[in-house]
This record gives structure tokens, C-alpha cells and sequence, in this order.
């Protein structure tokens, strides 16, 4: 594992950039971005929303980073720096993702910070890949932080929504397999997305349930033995992961208490909505930063 390291100064601690360049089980090439502060006692792996890369959570890392704590921000595969592109000839889904990907990131986090207070969180589909990782390894993280984030069950979500949802998840993999990945950013959901992953979203959206094509584990069982605490950041204007949403993915891990704050406009210094924070995420660091 090599890396430059670039020294800058945050609001209370020096801090060290560094883009570390990792390689999954499987081959998969990608860097894992960093923001380390001097005597870090936690960390915190942050997990993207679908189609996201990890470079726009970079102001979020450096908030956190100010306030002490050493942020490890994933790439997925199929964005920014990953070296593969999802097609009709390359193609995954969650297995890949839970059982190749985050054991990398998590091994390099390891590396760097022994012995720290290990967090796994994240943005949307990251906030529900986070609870399926403590699911198959309960010692991955010590806690849990989410926002804007919620299980996609159609169920779940208020009206209108609940009305069309079922409509869009049936037809996503079915387009996703037509043209061998979803184009996500012509149809303004997500990105260039691998259709084994869309079909793994859809089964949760449409079922309730976690699982991934070729896992040979429950992680609806597993789920229900997690036992870290929870803390989650709810955008009052976010019809991609309302509070029911919420609720509904978090009532999978029923041993993991669970602290909710849900910030509005005049809060975050910006709109309450599904992606808008991450431009302006103070409010949202300092939750996590002071329990």
C-alpha cells in the first residue's frame, strides 16, 4: 500500500490527505480517499450513495476530519477511480461489493490506524450496505452513522411514491438488462449502474428483504444480531429516504439502539434534500462528532 501523503491544517488538528491505492479479492483496482488527523482515536469508513463517486464526499471528510476524526472514503465500482466500467461484458452485484471490496478498505483502515474506534457508514444505498457489512462480520465497525438513508421498500415510503415505486423497480433491471447496464444518468437515477446490482436493489424495493445473488448467507438473519449503536442524520425534505424509510431499514437490526436527527434548510445552511447536504455537511459533522 503506497501513498503521498499531503499535510493541510483543519479548524483544530493538522491533517493528512492521502489517496490510497487498493486492489479487491477479485482484481478490482481502486483508491480508498483519506483525511487523517493527528491522534485520531476513531475512524470511519464512508460508504457513497448509487452512482456517486467518492470524491464528492470530500467536504464531508474534511468537516469530520477537523473535529478528530479520521475519515476513509470508499470508492464503488463502476465510479471515479474504480478500474472497472459496468457493461454488457462486466458485471456485479451486492456479493461483490460486501465480500471483495469493503474487506479491502477495511484491512487498509486497519493498517493505518490500529487500534481506533471503528465506524462504517454512509450516504443512501451506502447507509444500507454499511448494516448488510456488520451483518456479515459484526467486528467490522464499532457503530453505525447514516444519512439520508433508508431501505428503498416500496412499502415504506409515503404516497405518491408508494404508487409508482413498484412500477420503477420492475422496469430499472429489466432496462438494466437490455442494454447491459442501466444508464443511470440519462434517466436521472444513479449512474452507470452493473445490472446484477440494480436487480440485487430491486429485490430489497420490491420485497423488503436483503439479500445478493450468490451470497451464501441470511443477511436478513444476520441483520438481527447486529449490536452497535446507531446514530442517523434525516433531510425533512428527502422523498428518496424519509424518516419511514429509515425506520424500515433500521428495524432490521433490532439490537442496535438508534439516535435520530432530522435538520431542515434553515439548519444545514442549504435544502433539505437527498444530495444537498453533501455540499454543505457542518451541520451534519458536528452530530456525528459530538454525541
Amino acid at each position: 500500500m503506497t501513498a503521498t501523503p499531503e499535510a493541510h491544517v483543519g479548524e483544530s488538528a493538522p491533517v493528512i490527505s492521502r489517496d490510497i491505492p487498493l486492489v479487491a479479492t477479485d482484481g478490482h483496482r481502486y483508491q480508498l480517499l483519506a483525511r487523517i488527523p493527528d491522534h485520531a482515536k476513531r475512524t470511519l469508513l464512508w460508504l457513497p450513495a448509487l452512482g456517486v463517486a467518492a470524491r464528492h464526499y470530500l467536504p464531508l471528510a474534511d468537516a469530520l476530519a477537523a473535529r478528530g476524526i479520521a475519515v476513509f472514503v470508499h470508492e464503488w465500482r463502476g465510479h471515479g477511480s474504480s478500474s472497472l466500467r459496468a457493461g454488457r461484458n462486466c458485471d456485479w452485484g451486492y456479493r461483490e461489493l460486501l465480500q471483495c471490496d469493503l474487506p479491502a478498505s477495511e484491512a487498509a483502515i486497519a493498517e493505518a490506524l490500529p487500534g481506533a474506534v471503528r465506524t462504517i457508514g454512509g450516504h443512501s444505498l451506502g447507509g444500507q450496505l454499511a448494516c448488510c457489512r456488520l451483518a456479515l462480520d459484526p467486528q467490522a465497525a464499532q457503530a453505525l452513522w447514516l444519512v439520508a438513508s433508508g431501505a428503498p421498500y416500496w412499502r415504506a415510503f409515503p404516497p405518491p411514491a408508494r404508487w409508482w415505486l413498484p412500477l420503477a423497480c420492475r422496469f430499472l433491471p429489466w432496462l438494466a438488462d437490455a442494454r447491459g447496464a442501466l444508464p443511470g444518468h440519462r434517466i436521472g437515477f444513479g449512474g452507470n449502474e452493473a445490472r446484477g446490482l440494480i436487480r440485487d436493489w430491486a429485490r430489497t424495493a420490491l420485497s423488503g428483504r436483503y439479500a445478493a445473488a450468490g451470497l451464501d448467507h441470511d443477511l436478513e438473519a444476520r441483520m438481527a444480531t447486529v449490536e452497535v449503536p446507531a446514530r442517523a442524520a434525516i433531510m425533512r425534505d428527502d422523498w428518496l429516504a424519509p424518516e419511514s424509510s429509515l425506520r424500515f431499514l433500521l428495524s432490521k437490526l433490532p439490537r442496535s439502539p438508534l439516535q435520530a436527527t432530522t435538520f431542515d434548510a434553515s439548519t444545514l445552511g442549504t435544502r433539505a434534500n437527498h444530495f444537498a447536504w453533501m455540499r454543505e455537511p457542518d451541520a451534519v459533522a458536528a452530530f456525528f462528532a459530538n454525541p
